[in-house]
């Protein structure tokens, strides 16, 4: 685990939970698993922020907690899930783009709050959804549940491990730590609950008097004692569902680009004459890229997707693309080139590049003070004689895409700095606009003029106004460079997954 990783673990725990949580993480991180009292010692916080911190990191899945051998439990911080938090818009638009808002809510609940119970999940989504409608409608709790079957049915949320019941006549002792286990055949099955409803709009204070609070809150009180139908039984994001489909996407995206022509001339269903689909299968099998391979004749032959193959293929042409834009177009076409032949010596590469041998050598040196391109040495004689030896350059796309994507968790990091410096910079004068917002809000619902809210609007001056614009500009495209650039995080990640995988 890198200094980068961990500094970026630090900022999003600090971003998303705050400083206590943050603290108890990145101690975590760096120290490996540790019981609850060392913990608490070595961080110089009481037991009760302790617990605390870990109870919110159990329920988003960043700790998991074991019983050791002499007795006590140990709690241990995932760095891996940690960064998961960068993705999370990336889940929620996915979820949108294939399930609308229904889907998108569904999956953003479940993300910030960790785990839920669907009845929790199908009514804070129909009252968000309902805020958002028109007065005297509503979002019935039947659509929201069929929405969150599909998620279930396509995999993309799942089912939380649960403690084994225990029969209340058991006169064993209750276990320190419980066991949490899920039976896979359950894991996507949803519990068969009768919801009936609608959401609810939230309604002001103002609008209510004293009274009808008190009944209202004895009522919740009532209810909240009645356990719900689905008690116990609770929902998280299936995150290795999300990035099976990301995966998949860019494959397809990627072939896609490589044969545009043949893409559009495909038809939008499925109903193609087997001739033709014939001939597009073998286009494919014969590629250079061999994103699909072929094995056997018999019955027309087996085609497969080659994973591997794809992702290599994937990471590769990132590392290209930040040898251009790094180095220029000229030592792009030298790392390709050494990519296609593998091994080449210096005058090779100037022959084969058409480079005079002053530019090329200096590019070659320039990429191997940077570690993308590595020198290997092959002595003819024992004593390795400089003479008597064949330096050739390669390319190690493994061990080049881990140092990218040690620079890209550095980037991100950055990034966030720069978004908080930003805020931190503009501070007073965003807590003033919330204010005016807050006040616009509140005379707008109580019917207010036209002039008494240009009134309150003209407290933010013309600059103030210049400045906002400028901010809320700086901190979209902050936003933007850091999905781009975990974009680039998920392919390298993949690839490096899948090579360490086939070692």
């Amino acid at each position: 685990m890198t200094q980068a990783e961990i500094k970026l673990c630090s900022l999003l725990l600090q971003e998303h939970f705050g400083e206590i949580v943050e603290k108890i993480g990145t101690h975590l991180i760096k120290t490996g698993s540790q019981p609850l009292r060392v913990i608490a010692n070595d961080t110089g916080m009481s037991l009760d922020q302790v617990k605390k911190a870990l109870c919110v990191l159990i329920q988003h899945n960043l700790v998991t907690y074991q019983l050791q051998k002499r007795g006590f439990v140990e709690y241990e911080a995932s760095c891996s899930r940690v960064l998961r938090i960068l993705r999370y818009p990336r889940y929620i638009y996915t979820a949108k783009t294939l399930y609308s808002d229904m889907g998108e809510l569904i999956v953003e609940e479940l993300l910030l709050n960790g785990k839920m119970t669907m009845s929790a999940v199908v009514r804070k989504v129909a009252n968000r959804l309902t805020e958002t409608m028109e007065d005297g409608k509503t979002m019935d709790y039947g659509e929201v549940s069929n929405t969150f079957v599909r998620l279930a049915d396509t995999h993309f949320i799942q089912r939380c491990p649960m403690a084994p019941e225990t029969t209340e006549t058991s006169d064993a002792p209750p276990p320190p730590v419980p066991t949490l286990a899920v039976n896979e055949k359950d894991m996507y099955m949803v519990p068969n609950l009768n919801l009936i409803g609608k959401g609810k709009r939230r309604r002001s204070f103002d609008d209510e008097d004293d009274g009808e609070h008190k009944a209202k809150r004895q009522k919740q009180d009532a209810d909240s004692k009645e356990p719900p139908p689905d008690d116990g039984i609770y929902w998280q994001a299936n995150i290795d569902r999300f990035h099976q489909h990301f995966r998949d996407q860019a494959i397809v995206s990627a072939v896609a680009n490589r044969m545009d022509q043949i893409f559009r001339s495909l038809p939008a269903g499925y109903n193609i004459v087997k001739q033709i689909l014939d001939q597009y299968l073998t286009l494919l099998a014969d590629d250079p890229l061999e994103f699909v391979g072929k094995s056997g004749d018999s019955g027309g032959g087996m085609y497969v997707i080659n994973l591997h193959k794809a992702l290599a293929t994937l990471a590769t042409a990132t590392q290209e693309s930040i040898v251009q834009e790094r180095f220029g177009s000229r030592c792009a076409r030298i790392f390709r080139l050494l990519l296609r032949k593998k091994h080449l010596e210096q005058k090779q590469v100037e022959d084969f590049a058409m480079i005079p041998a002053k530019e090329a050598k200096d590019m070659l040196y320039k990429m191997l003070s940077e570690n993308f391109v590595s020198l290997q040495e092959i002595p003819k004689t024992p004593d390795h004689a400089p003479s008597r030896t064949f330096y050739l350059y390669t390319v190690n796309t493994l061990s080049s895409a881990r140092m990218l994507l040690h620079w890209c968790y550095k980037s991100v990091a950055n990034l966030i700095e720069r978004r908080q410096y930003e805020t931190k910079e503009n501070k007073r004068l965003l807590e003033k606009s919330q204010r005016v917002e807050a006040i616009l809000a509140s005379m707008q619902a109580t019917g207010a003029e036209e002039v008494q809210l240009q009134e309150i609007e003209e407290m933010i001056t013309a600059p103030e106004r210049q400045q906002l614009e400028n901010l809320k500009r700086n901190v979209n495209k902050i936003d933007a460079s850091e999905n781009q650039v975990d974009e680039t995080i998920f392919v390298l990640e993949s690839y490096i997954e899948s090579t360490v995988k086939k070692l």
